[in-house]
């Protein structure tokens, strides 16, 4: 799990998710450290970190909401980001396991996320660990 001492780390993994991996713009660091101790302070998510070798190269985050349809609370895996030399790796695999067990371990009723539809390369990760594929709902967002 991330711990304070992991804030410079994870704040530079998730720009490098955000704007290089993303293409997206970065929001002002001070949204990136609010977001990160609302995650540390509050039991609205998780962050959990990768390292090797005392560096960190992934992380995850997991933000907990319910579910309607089955009346239970869920996880959304947000995040799931590996440094390129770490992707298909055993350490990214353990990053995912980490949630995955992390949910059973807390009795959400499933955990779920997104992808982006020409990550393949994330796709096939998925389908690797034995996540299965939606096919019932149509993704849609604002922005």
């Amino acid at each position: 799990m991330a711990a304070p001492e992991d804030v410079a780390g994870l704040t530079e993994l998730m720009y490098e998710y955000i704007v290089d991996f993303y293409k997206n713009p970065g929001p002002p660091v001070e949204k990136v450290h609010h977001l990160i101790q609302t995650l540390f302070d509050n039991q609205q998510g998780k962050q959990f970190v990768l390292e090797d070798n005392g560096q960190l190269v992934g992380f995850a985050t997991l933000y907990f909401t319910f579910s309607t349809m089955k009346a239970d609370k869920i996880a959304v895996m947000n995040d799931l980001y590996v440094k390129e030399a770490y992707r298909n790796s055993e350490l990214e695999s353990q990053l995912y396991l980490t949630c995955k067990n992390y949910c059973t371990e807390q009795g959400f009723a499933n955990m779920t996320w997104i992808t982006s539809v020409n990550n393949k390369r994330a796709q096939a990760f998925f389908k690797e660990m034995n996540a299965v594929q939606g096919k019932d709902w149509v993704h849609f967002s604002l922005y």
